[in-house]
């Protein structure tokens, strides 16, 4: 028996916004007695939307009421209303990524119909999305070798590093086609922050295209050095955004390169200077020169598109009689879901920590894991799901440990990933209803 849901996806980044209409086929995978295990059997792309500017008031800022307007154009292109859909998701990436966005397009697209998330993916959800989306993660898992994915946007590159089909590290550079903006005259129009120290001239000033292509040869010395195809400089540590933290890993030499994002797009195909008035076209050509090149490589499946092509399926579960809450409001909702503590710093709410958990574990066990956790939450609330059955036992001595005003959740039975969403509902009895929101790529 299976289900269609209609779906909406929304990338807003820091050069352009693209919409994407699927339809998700759901299938229960489970025999005619068992619990229902609900995933995603087909999935068909209905509609592409041009590629946009993504409208901006100034700086970052996004025009919310543009964006609102964009949207609803969009859904009349596909011949679609908002009544029709059922799930969605908005993906916020790049310098975009801010607060204020996250807030002004959640009430943009308040009135719209299905349960829209909308997220700022930092730095490591935005590499893991891309990743995917571009069909690096697969193309890992089916040939066995390791990828080095680069997702070269407007005004970031984010990397993730990829064996057998896992993503082991992810990192961010201030690498991209639009840190300058220079209008059809040659005029600067535009100068990044992030450049400073590393090109001279200003808003304003007029450049020529050699003066871009060796600031694109310096940002390019820092992708080869992240990719390990340069002896790294303080160039690398300049570039790494904030948000990255941590160093980054020593990437094999026989890594395979995979490019997606609109400056892979310039790659393989050469684009005029000025073609979209920034430094994208220069930038996408350094890097067919350069090092990064001179080994096996290849594009995407998906370029512009990779970070989100398809959104949001809801699979409803309930997470068994055995969950811990304390000091915790119902409903949750849009909770998003890391793997490691790492991934919950770079939030800017809570979030949920997924976790393997241990099959009929002794009171020893489930107190270290406690005494871990204690440790590595600090103040921040506790929000836990466990694949194993110890949800109960686990959040009993995390309370013994945190004390009565800590907020705490466990659960269990629910099998989540990165990059997933989750909304917790009202108890039923002693068990509590959830919804765990897949981001649908590319494969």
């Amino acid at each position: 028996m299976s289900e269609k849901l209609l779906s909406v996806g929304l990338d807003v980044g820091t050069t352009s916004t693209q919409m994407v209409v699927s339809e998700l086929v759901v299938e229960n995978r489970a025999g005619s007695f068992a619990v229902p295990e609900l995933e995603i059997g087909s999935r068909r792309v209905l509609y592409k939307s041009p590629v946009h500017f993504t409208p901006l008031i100034s700086g970052e800022l996004v025009n919310a009421d543009r964006l609102r307007q964009l949207v609803d154009e969009e859904y009349a292109k596909a011949g679609i209303t908002k009544d029709q859909v059922d799930t969605g998701a908005v993906i916020i990436t790049g310098e975009t990524s801010r607060k204020e966005n996250a807030a002004a397009v959640l009430k943009a697209l308040s009135d719209h119909a299905g349960e829209f998330v909308v997220a700022t993916a930092g730095p490591h959800l935005e590499s893991i999305l891309a990743a995917k989306g571009a069909g690096a993660v697969g193309f890992s898992e089916q040939t066995g070798k390791t990828v080095l994915h680069m997702d070269i946007g407007g005004g970031t590159s984010n990397l993730a590093l990829i064996e057998g089909g896992k993503i082991i590290a992810t990192t961010c550079l201030n690498v991209g086609g639009r840190l300058l903006k220079i209008d059809a005259g040659g005029r600067l129009t535009y100068v990044s922050p992030v450049l400073k120290g590393l090109f001279q001239q200003r808003t304003g000033d007029y450049v020529n295209q050699e003066t871009v292509l060796e600031l694109a040869r310096i940002l390019v010395q820092a992708l080869e050095m992240a990719a390990g195809r340069r002896e790294r400089t303080e160039l690398l540590d300049k570039l790494m955004t904030a948000e990255a933290g941590g160093a980054w890993v020593t990437v094999p030499r026989e890594a395979v390169l995979s490019f997606s994002g609109g400056v892979a797009d310039c790659i393989d195909t050469r684009k005029a200077y000025l073609a979209y008035g920034d430094m994208g076209p220069e930038l996408g050509l350094c890097i067919r020169e350069s090092r990064l090149c001179q080994g096996e490589f290849m594009l995407g499946a998906e370029t512009i598109r990779a970070t989100v092509i398809g959104a949001g399926c809801h699979s409803a579960q309930l997470s068994g009689s055995t969950v811990f809450t304390q000091n915790v409001e119902f409903p949750m909702k849009n909770l998003p879901v890391v793997e490691n503590i790492a991934g919950l710093v770079t939030l800017d709410g809570p979030g949920v920590l997924a976790l393997e958990g241990i099959r009929s574990p002794g009171y020893g066990q489930v107190a270290a894991m406690a005494e871990e956790l204690t440790a590595a939450f600090g103040n921040r609330p506790v929000l836990l799901a466990l694949r194993e059955d110890m949800a109960k036992a686990l959040g009993q001595q995390l309370a013994l440990r945190l004390g009565r005003d800590a907020r705490i959740l466990c659960i269990d039975r629910v099998a989540l990933k990165e990059g997933d969403y989750l909304d917790v509902g009202t108890p039923v009895g002693p068990a509590l209803p959830v919804v765990v929101k897949t981001l649908i790529l590319s494969r």
